[in-house]
């Protein structure tokens, strides 16, 4: 076993993948860190250079990607030219081996911790004491946003908090899988460490590395999340003690209680922790100005909310709390800016994201008054909008490039026609709507795969909506602190701050045609509810947080009994004279557009009437979670194995999930 971790290191320093086989092998294997020399994680820079190594957990711009604004891909969000098979019941299925059953990133944070904290105690660590602190916040961070991970793709899990032996019964005993309600006390137990040892700015004074109000921001997503999910799902085999769950056909799960003595109080209980934590940054950083100017001419003053998202140093605006810099001049680059001035690297918003948008004057579209010039153009969907959409939709003929013109090889000046026809990821448009955050008026960034855009993983905005929403699913209300949150939120959109008034005219039948977030649990939910949900969808989105919002919410069980369709904008109207005839083929193995009689909308999914999903998206209960991979339960002991399956799903390799 011992050549085997060698070999593994061999291989990684090398910068070959090595696919891990053995489960026992997996949680054995000693961290990288091991090689270094006895005297290492000795004085403050060891323990900083460690820490940031742990920094590629985060999401980011990838080389050939959307980056970060193209993560909510395949929700009711944003599309592309391929439909994801988890909408389509039978098709995903058990995996022989990998999957998300997964402690890499774990265990390098325990061998830190279980190396770092005797010497730390002993003051045997060189260096400023706050730095060293704050390096060991960040440690506990990370463990805590791994495990956060862990919950979300698969519920219960172990709770390892040291390194193992090559020995198959300690290693079988770990992979006990603890009650996803104690995962979660466990991963904000490390939040409040990591709060308590961290700086309330980093120690290098800027933006790049963690400080005290990310794990903040962080704890107040964590308990926000668990809140709704249990809330949702209780009844269920998705939650301990729940009618069926897997946990209890387990000895060592017999009896188990929640902490606070009930579900329902363990729901209030996280609700709070929600809103204590999110205050705590929402009352220390103010929402960046936004001036409703969409510049478009070299005259025009910049706006700094659109800014924020596309900025090469995002440092200085005020609500950013993280950022991953790239540097040009040492070709850490990616291709975001690219992609931001033509066709969003294939990923379009959907209508029904257009739709959740208010008129600027705080009314849905569709009501009275509203103002709203429907959407025969994209012109006219932009227009009295809320001013997010009328910012970050982008229309044929605007400018995108405003300085260096002539400097990138891969500039796209103008914002053409959206080239519907084409499915190339690189010059495509999937749903007709694109969208321009992140998009960098300087040509300089155009070069290909050449952008140096910064990339955001924190900011504060998200606490103003996690109080928000946590205080009405605690209270059934909102206290002046929600209220004056949602206020600023609004006002800095460009959007009647009046909530009351969106909410008075919220017909949710209506809101249901294009919002998953309009259900949980199979039901219709209360219109304050829902507007508190739109403002999170509107304000957040692109940001990669969609899919966590939907799972807890338990926004897809409508679809169990009811299928959805994905549509971009109108082509069957005047848009479609943007096209020649013979382009916008349909009803043929080579259709390149969907056919006026399923709809005026475009459909991306469903042009030549053999896709999968043709008749819509579909939803299954087993979905809400991953299964485990078949050779995890083999490894830790076959027809006795200590780990469960998560429900619906089997055991047995390439199996589907049975209805729950």
């Amino acid at each position: 076993m011992k050549s085997l971790k060698v070999k593994y290191i061999t291989l990684i320093l090398m910068g070959m993948t090595f696919v891990v086989s053995c489960e026992k092998d997996f949680l054995e294997r000693e961290p990288l860190s091991a090689v270094t020399p006895e005297q290492y994680l000795n004085d403050e820079s060891q323990l900083a250079a460690y820490a940031i190594e742990r920094y590629n957990m985060f999401p980011t711009h990838a080389q050939w990607s959307f980056g970060t604004f193209g993560i909510d891909v395949h929700t009711d969000n944003m599309a592309t030219f391929g439909y994801d098979n988890k909408f389509v019941p039978g098709q995903w299925r058990v995996g022989q081996s990998g999957g998300s059953w997964w402690f890499d990133n774990i265990r390098q944070c325990n061998y830190f911790l279980e190396t770092v904290l005797p010497k730390w105690e002993a003051g045997e660590i060189t260096g400023s004491p706050q730095n060293i602190e704050h390096y060991i916040g960040e440690m506990y961070f990370f463990r805590a946003y791994d495990y956060f991970t862990r919950v979300q793709l698969l519920g219960d899990f172990p709770i390892i908090t040291e390194t193992f032996p090559d020995d198959m019964e300690v290693l079988t005993e770990a992979s006990k899988r603890q009650p996803r309600s104690e995962v979660v006390r466990f991963i904000l137990s490390d939040l409040d460490m990591a709060i308590s040892l961290m700086s309330s700015s980093s120690p290098d004074g800027g933006k790049n590395r963690l400080n005290k109000a990310c794990a903040q921001l962080f704890k107040s997503r964590v308990a926000l999340y668990e809140g709704t999910w249990l809330k949702y799902f209780a009844g269920t085999p998705f939650v301990p003690n729940g009618p069926g769950w897997p946990g209890a056909e387990m000895d060592y799960n017999q009896g188990y209680q929640y902490q606070t003595g009930s579900i329902e109080a363990e729901i209030q209980w996280l609700f709070e922790q929600s809103m204590e934590a999110s205050s705590q940054v929402a009352n220390s950083y103010s929402l960046e100005s936004n001036n409703e100017v969409l510049q478009q001419s070299i005259d025009d003053p910049s706006n700094p909310y659109f800014d924020m998202f596309s900025a090469v140093d995002m440092s200085g605006f005020s609500e950013v709390l993280l950022y991953r810099r790239y540097d040009g001049g040492l070709s850490i680059t990616h291709n975001v800016p690219v992609y931001a001035q033509l066709g969003n690297n294939g990923v379009g918003l959907t209508r029904g994201l257009v739709e959740s948008f208010l008129m600027e004057n705080g009314l849905p579209i569709y009501a009275s008054g509203s103002g709203y010039q429907g959407d025969d153009y994209i012109s006219d969907v932009r227009a009295n909008r809320d001013g997010r959409l009328w910012l970050f939709l982008k229309e044929p003929e605007q400018i995108n490039v405003l300085f260096n013109t002539n400097a990138g090889s891969h500039i796209t000046p103008v914002e053409p026609v959206p080239n519907i026809t084409n499915t190339n990821l690189e010059q495509g448009y999937s749903t007709g709507y694109a969208i321009r955050k992140g998009l960098n008026y300087d040509g300089a960034q155009c070069n290909n795969g050449g952008g140096y855009t910064g990339a955001l993983v924190f900011r504060a905005t998200e606490a103003y909506l996690n109080y928000i929403e946590a205080c009405y699913e605690k209270n059934g209300s909102l206290d002046g602190t929600a209220s004056t949150y949602w206020s600023a939120i609004r006002n800095r959109a460009g959007v009647d701050s009046n909530y009351q008034l969106s909410i008075s005219n919220t017909q949710m039948t209506i809101e249901a045609q294009n919002d998953w977030g309009a259900y949980s649990a199979g039901q219709l939910i209360d219109p304050t509810l829902y507007n508190i949900r739109r403002e999170r969808r509107c304000e957040l989105m692109a940001e990669g947080l969609r899919w966590m919002d939907l799972k807890r919410w338990r926004a897809m069980d409508q679809m169990i009994s009811e299928p959805y369709h994905i549509e971009g904008f109108k082509l069957w109207g005047p848009m479609q004279d943007w096209y020649t005839p013979s382009s916008l083929t349909y009803g043929t193995p080579s259709a390149r557009v969907s056919s006026p009689d399923l709809s005026d909308y475009l459909r991306p999914y469903e042009k030549t009437g053999n896709e999968l999903v043709f008749n819509g998206y579909e939803w299954t209960m087993a979905h809400y979670l991953e299964p485990i991979a078949a050779e995890h339960f083999l490894i830790t002991g076959g027809p006795t194995s200590v780990i469960y399956q998560n429900p619906g799903w089997s055991t047995s390799p390439n199996s589907a999930p049975t209805d729950l």
